[in-house]
């Protein structure tokens, strides 16, 4: 801003006095923030109405608070020892709070007075605690709730500082009880409550350490030294891989403000939180009571921290949430989905528009026939097919399906005993051709995604596919050979 030389310049002043002024401002401030961030301020002199508090469990959030006053809540919370699902055909004995991973999400108001009662199942093998972030006093209330299998403890506090907290047990060693899965979220809200939105989600990252690698079978107990050496087999988002994917994706609609209050239950990992297509509107930079930060691609959730974060959907289709330490996404489960229904806005996002050839050098380039380089090409023995197959899946189909051929859940489809692949080998050698787009069913799961054309000789194909048909429990009983695949690539695209 300009402005004339007779125009008066209010803060053309002697260091003094702007030094006075600026801290008559402060004291001003501090003393108004202080009146009114005073949680205990608003209290009634005699009792409190008494609440059970009501929690909700993961991606569900509880319902925000539209009282103004403070009230007694009373939580009851129950940790227990159960087995379920890690991943497809990976189990887990996850130690949890409410029978969940994470455990319920509890929601109050600064200024409420909180009875916290922790009730250890009777069949748990271990002692456990709580260290809730949100209290202020020893432990969290770690040193007050050591409860032995089959009893029950009980202590008070007072909700004082509005924010988004995690809560975990603490008991020794504090790590691995984290680490099988007992951490949650608790939203302290502001007396005024917190800005409106449409729908509220809420999404934990953690991560698993097993005895077996990525995908391997059956019951996997906890491995202590991948843990020390932080080098997770599993990193994921409420508590198994595709728990937020495929079927269990988060649903909303064009128009609509959603709200994540995510949290990282760690123990030992940094999330880079990431929604792939959005950006975040705003927000609450480590859970802090303020939408402090606008405009944020990706946010930093530390271990055993949170973040809250705001975002308008202005487009429909399937927006991927990710750590974006980008292989704990696609390659040990850190990915998520939210589906969101409505009308395209071509404003905003046009779709893609053309797809035509590139020629770089100019039209007259022209390619080679392929009829030629595959006169060149041989059958192999079924050993040598089968080892080249192995050498052409690690270079080019790993990355996506895995090493293993498990895929990854609401991404990439399993080939490991794929109904899919193992019923038609036309069909799968036509896929490899050609590439494949639109949604298919695989063993029970839809995906619909795109497979660029790999661009193999008729060796490599028919090397890769006999390999996979062969391994990770399919059982074809037959190779694909050099005469199949140059049967399928003369038809042309038909593959699928």
């Amino acid at each position: 801003m300009h402005r004339s030389s007779s125009t008066p310049v209010a803060w053309h002043r002697t260091p003094a006095v702007a030094l006075t002024l600026g801290l008559l401002v402060v004291a001003a401030c501090t003393s108004a923030d202080s009146a009114t961030r005073d949680p205990l301020a608003d209290r009634p002199s005699g009792a409190m109405p008494v609440e059970t508090l009501q929690v909700a469990y993961a991606p569900a959030v509880p319902a925000p608070i539209t009282r103004r006053t403070p009230a007694k809540l009373v939580v009851n919370l129950e940790t227990r020892e159960v087995k379920k699902r890690l991943a497809d055909g990976v189990e887990y004995t996850f130690w949890t709070f409410g029978g969940s991973v994470p455990g319920p999400m509890l929601r109050v108001r600064s200024g409420d007075e909180v009875e916290f009662h922790l009730n250890n199942h009777p069949s748990s093998k271990m002692p456990h605690n709580i260290d809730l972030h949100a209290v202020t006093g020893p432990g969290g209330g770690a040193a007050s709730s050591l409860t032995a299998p089959g009893h029950s403890s009980q202590f008070t506090f007072a909700a004082l500082n509005p924010g988004l907290y995690v809560y975990h047990c603490a008991t020794a060693p504090v790590g691995m009880h984290i680490a099988n899965g007992m951490y949650g979220l608790i939203l302290v809200e502001p007396k005024e409550g917190l800005t409106p939105v449409d729908r509220e989600f809420y999404v934990m990252q953690s991560e698993f350490y097993t005895a077996g690698r990525h995908g391997a079978a059956g019951v996997q107990p906890f491995d202590m030294e991948k843990a020390l050496h932080e080098d997770p087999e599993y990193v994921v988002f409420n508590g198994s891989v595709g728990a937020l994917a495929g079927e269990n994706a988060l649903q909303a609609k064009v128009g609509e403000t959603v709200r994540m209050f995510v949290g990282n239950g760690g123990p030992n990992l940094v999330s880079s939180f990431h929604v792939i297509g959005e950006i975040f509107d705003r927000v609450h930079t480590e859970g802090g009571s303020i939408a402090n930060q606008r405009d944020v691609q990706t946010t930093l959730v530390p271990a055993g921290g949170s973040a809250i974060v705001d975002m308008r959907l202005d487009v429909p289709g399937t927006y991927i949430l990710v750590d974006h330490s980008i292989f704990r996404a696609f390659n040990k489960g850190a990915l998520g989905m939210l589906r969101v229904d409505g009308d395209a806005n071509a404003v905003v996002y046009s779709g893609k528009q053309n797809d035509v050839v590139y020629l770089p050098e100019g039209g007259a380039v022209q390619a080679m026939p392929r009829v030629a380089a595959a006169a060149t090409e041989r059958e192999l023995p079924r050993e040598e097919l089968l080892a080249r197959g192995q050498q052409v899946y690690a270079a080019n189909c790993a990355a996506c399906h895995q090493l293993g051929g498990e895929g990854t859940a609401g991404a990439f489809p399993p080939l490991a005993r794929s109904d899919f692949l193992m019923a038609n080998k036309d069909r799968a050698i036509g896929v490899v051709l050609h590439g494949l787009s639109g949604e298919v069913t695989v063993n029970g799961q839809k995906f619909n995604g795109v497979m660029p054309s790999l661009g193999l000789s008729n060796t490599d194909v028919a090397a890769v596919l006999s390999y996979v048909r062969t391994n990770f429990g399919n059982r074809a009983s037959d190779l694909v050979s050099l005469r199949d695949v140059a049967r399928v690539r003369a038809a042309g695209s038909g593959g699928h």
